[in-house]
């Protein structure tokens, strides 16, 4: 913005004077507002007048329907005194509760941002948060929602954003949204805003949960790391409890015998360079005495260098017998390391079918 007005300031002095024209003429802030809105649409520079209140839109608006004619006297005054008032500014703080918020989004408590949010309102435009909300959250109100609701919350929504959500309605009601969507050309904008409104209200009266990760997942990586012997007693007792959350919790598990069957043999050299060498020295020894970790550790020492392999198996017949709870310990500092560098996108553990 700035530098669209100082572009313009050089040019006007440099421009020769038929005639003196005078002293700038004293105008109100609303039209050496008008002025510089003017002159800033005219570079071409963008300008987001919709962040203001719809009274302020409405008055510049009526403001320069108004005006005509400005002298070049006046004009350049006015782009003066405004780039003055820009270069004097020291700090500038986002107005409204909403953008205060945003700056110090992770700095307070999700709690405390939402009682100020149930204590003020949201003013301004409801859409800009809620085209930011992550889609698990907007599934959750579009699920609920009526159709009519859920096609303006579409049309909307950026086109990804409102095609993975759509993909993800059931298909009859996804139908019925996807023709709802022709229906919402006469809707007003005030009421796209009041639907906006009510649906961040809906989302905000939400608790903040405590927990990022569902309960599937924390229970799945806890047993990951836990002995076997307390993971099929945890399983068992679940099965018992909640068969469906037992069944949920089996697929999230992810130990050392799951191996062969979700990790690409390509990613084993990345696996090997990850781990603690003594781990796996410490499994193949094991193995020897364990039928069932045979399958798991093959498929490792036949995806890695054939160097390293056969070294891993010369350390392994030196170790000799392993006890239990090392061996426990040794796979589950393998399985942390795959599961690393699943987080940081090294590798994608793939998922088992029903039947495996």
């Amino acid at each position: 913005m700035a530098q669209a007005l100082a572009r313009i300031r050089p040019v006007q002095r440099a421009v020769p004077m038929e005639r003196d024209e005078g002293e700038p003429r004293a105008l109100s802030r609303r039209e050496k507002a008008a002025i510089i809105v003017r002159l800033l649409l005219a570079e071409g520079a963008p300008l987001p007048l919709t962040a203001l209140p719809d009274d302020m839109q409405e008055g510049l608006a009526e403001q320069m329907s108004r005006m005509r004619t400005i002298d070049r006297a006046t004009m350049t005054a006015v782009v003066e005194e405004f780039l003055g008032e820009l270069e004097a500014v020291g700090l500038s703080f986002p107005g409204g509760l909403d953008g205060a918020l945003a700056v110090m989004d992770g700095h307070i408590s999700p709690a405390a941002a939402t009682r100020l949010r149930r204590q003020a309102g949201i003013k301004g435009d409801p859409w800009e948060r809620l085209t930011g909300m992550p889609a698990e959250s907007l599934l959750k109100v579009l699920e609920e929602e009526s159709v009519e609701v859920a096609a303006v919350m579409l049309s909307k929504l950026p086109v990804p954003k409102a095609a993975d959500l759509l993909g993800k309605l059931p298909g009859e009601k996804a139908r019925r949204v996807a023709y709802a969507v022709s229906m919402t050309g006469s809707v007003e904008p005030e009421t796209v805003r009041r639907i906006g409104l009510s649906l961040l209200a809906q989302l905000d009266a939400e608790p903040p949960r405590a927990f990022t990760a569902t309960p599937v997942e924390r229970v799945g990586a806890i047993l990951n790391v836990s002995a076997a012997l307390t993971r099929d007693e945890v399983l068992k007792g679940l099965e018992e409890t909640d068969s469906a959350f037992a069944e949920q919790v089996r697929k999230a598990i992810f130990t050392f015998e799951h191996v062969p069957r979700r990790v690409l043999a390509r990613d084993i050299p990345k696996i090997a360079r990850a781990v603690d060498q003594s781990r796996l020295v410490t499994v193949i020894a094991a193995a020897s005495t364990r039928p069932d970790l045979t399958e798991a550790v093959e498929f490792l020492l036949s995806n890695m260098s054939q160097r390293l392999a056969q070294a891993l198996r010369e350390d392994a017949a030196a170790r000799g017998q392993v006890k239990d709870k090392e061996t426990e310990e040794a796979m589950n500092s393998i399985v942390a390391g795959i599961r690393q560098l699943e987080a940081a996108g090294e590798l994608v553990l793939t998922v088992e079918e029903e039947g495996d």
